[in-house]
C-alpha cells in the first residue's frame, strides 16, 4: 500500500515489483498476490489493461490511519483517558499538528454549530483566540497511576 498511496496513480504489479527490488529480491508472484489481496479486501480498486492489472487506492492513507485511531479509540472504556494518554505520547510536532487540525475542524463549522455540539453553555468549550491552545493544554499532562 505504500507504494500505491505514494505514487497516488494507478500502477501495475511490474512497477510495484521492480521498486521492491531495489531494497529486497522479491518474486513477481508474492507482489500479484499481494496486491490481489488487497483487492479482496477492498483497499484497492483494478482496472484492465491489456494482460495487466492497474490498481487504485480506494482511501488515503490519512484516511487509513484516521480509521485506525478511531477504531482503537471506539474500543477504549474510558475514551476520554485513552485521549489523555495518547496526547501525552505525542511530540511537540504532533501536538502542533494536532492543534493545526482542531483550528481546521473549527474553521469548517457553520456559525453557531460549536455551541449546540458542546452541551449546556457551562460545559462550553472555550471561545476567542488560545481557545485552542486552552483546549489542548491537557496534552502535556500525563495520567497518574490509580487515576
Amino acid at each position: 500500500m505504500t507504494r500505491v498511496w505514494q505514487w497516488n496513480r494507478p500502477v501495475t504489479v511490474r512497477e510495484v515489483l521492480e521498486d521492491l527490488q531495489r531494497e529486497r529480491s522479491i518474486a513477481y508472484t508474492t507482489v500479484m498476490t499481494v496486491m490481489d489481496n488487497l483487492h479482496q479486501k477492498g483497499w484497492v480498486r483494478r482496472e484492465v489493461e491489456g494482460r495487466a492489472y492497474r490498481y487504485t487506492a480506494v482511501s488515503t492513507r490519512a484516511a487509513y490511519a484516521a480509521a485506525l485511531m478511531n477504531e482503537a479509540w471506539s474500543k477504549s472504556d474510558n475514551p476520554a483517558a485513552a485521549l489523555v494518554a495518547f496526547f501525552g505520547m505525542m511530540s511537540p510536532e504532533q501536538r502542533e499538528a494536532l492543534q493545526d487540525a482542531v483550528r481546521m475542524v473549527r474553521a469548517d463549522r457553520p456559525e453557531g454549530e460549536h455551541q449546540e455540539a458542546a452541551g449546556p453553555p457551562e460545559e462550553a468549550e472555550p471561545e476567542g483566540p488560545g481557545a485552542e491552545d486552552a483546549a489542548l493544554r491537557g496534552a502535556d499532562r500525563r495520567p497518574e497511576a490509580g487515576r
